[in-house]
């Protein structure tokens, strides 16, 4: 079968979305079928990425005060999907590409929408709660009517959904490549070079944006320093929030690396360490948090967050949303945590799990 997969918000240093679709789109080609990605960017190209997946890139403009994303305009989306004939379609936009489902409901082409976030979280940073949840509610009501199917990847994600009484949602949680990202990674050099002499080395993976709340890494870092205890901050990403969070982090043991372009550098980095810290609390999955437990690194998460659902008490800890609590954690598991029940809890979210759920949601035969 021909599957289309479409998204907008994709880019060189999009993080978690980049990475599932590819992952997702190679698990679907290695099964036999004919795998086509549709993304913006800064000119058009057709290409073959490894793993078989062919990538169209539309030109698309700049987005002001997001760090480089783009959006591609809908109606060239549908013009080259319409070209293209798919058997199958999967979205992985549900804001500026949410007519997609419509079109191919036109047409009766099975499709399905991935939740890749919680938009009544994201109306939160420019509206009052409540009335944050009314608009997320109709505009996801809207969706949900609009597309066969709604993907969510962890119950936190499912919740809006829940809320609204929406019956064609579906849990699918993504997976993490268990041989990148694994504990052999460890460097001892790279740990020490880091480290520049302090004893435990901390470390925050993830895009630089308001959404993140990387501010609480920091402030957990200089909660450490302040009760005597000898640690580094390492930050690996980029975004529009870096100049204020070097401002924030003046004085303190904090590197920041800016944005890692190879993987496999990025696993070496998570699997040196000694904990990992992930705060944001609008995370839906969180895919950067369970890199760092498949490289046997414990982790830190935002209570707030869906990672409360993955991390474990022997290799992580799920806390309120400020640095005191982080930072009481992060103590705890520098003593107690286990780098191999860390690793154990990655192991079981392989990517070919992922692959076959999304399969059957859109109703493709695997077996």
């Amino acid at each position: 079968m021909r599957i289309v997969q479409l998204a907008n918000f994709y880019g060189p240093k999009s993080g978690g979305l980049r990475t599932a679709l590819h992952h997702l789109g190679t698990g679907y080609a290695q099964l036999g079928h004919e795998v086509v990605l549709v993304v913006p960017g800064a000119r058009h190209a057709d290409e073959e990425l490894p793993g078989g997946v062919r990538r169209i890139t539309l030109p698309a403009v700049k987005i002001p005060c997001t760090g480089g994303y783009r959006v591609v305009d809908p109606w060239r989306v549908k013009t080259l999907v319409d070209h293209l004939r798919p058997d199958r379609l999967e979205v992985s936009d549900r804001l500026t590409l949410r007519g997609m489902g419509a079109w191919a409901g036109e047409r009766d082409i099975p499709n399905v929408v991935i939740s890749h976030e919680r938009l009544d979280r994201l109306l939160r940073f420019v509206l009052p709660e409540p009335r944050a949840v009314a608009v997320a509610d109709w505009a996801n009501r809207r969706m949900a009517a609009s597309y066969d199917t709604v993907v969510c990847t962890t119950g936190f994600a499912r919740e809006e959904f829940d809320r609204i009484g929406a019956t064609n949602v579906t849990r699918v949680p993504l997976g993490v490549d268990l041989d990148t990202f694994t504990p052999t990674r460890h460097s001892a050099s790279l740990r020490r070079d880091l480290l520049q002499g302090s004893e435990n080395l901390l470390i925050h993976c993830g895009r630089l944006s308001p959404e993140k709340h990387v501010e609480r890494s920091v402030d957990t870092l200089a909660e450490l320093h302040e009760q005597g205890h000898s640690a580094r901050l390492v930050i690996a990403g980029d975004g529009p929030r870096r100049a204020a969070l070097e401002k924030r982090a003046a004085g303190l043991p904090v590197t920041f690396l800016g944005f890692v372009k190879s993987r496999s550098d990025v696993a070496t980095l998570l699997a040196s360490a000694d904990l990992s810290l992930a705060p944001g609390p609008h995370e839906t999955f969180g895919l950067a948090a369970l890199e760092a437990l498949a490289s046997g690194t414990p982790v830190v998460v935002s209570r707030s967050s869906a990672l409360k659902e993955i991390v474990q008490p022997s290799c992580g800890a799920a806390v309120p949303d400020h640095a005191a609590a982080f930072a009481t954690a992060a103590r705890h598991l520098l003593a107690t945590g286990s780098r191999e029940a860390a690793r154990a809890r990655a192991e079981q979210y392989p990517w070919h799990t992922a692959v076959t759920g999304m399969l059957t949601a859109l109703e493709v035969p695997w077996r």
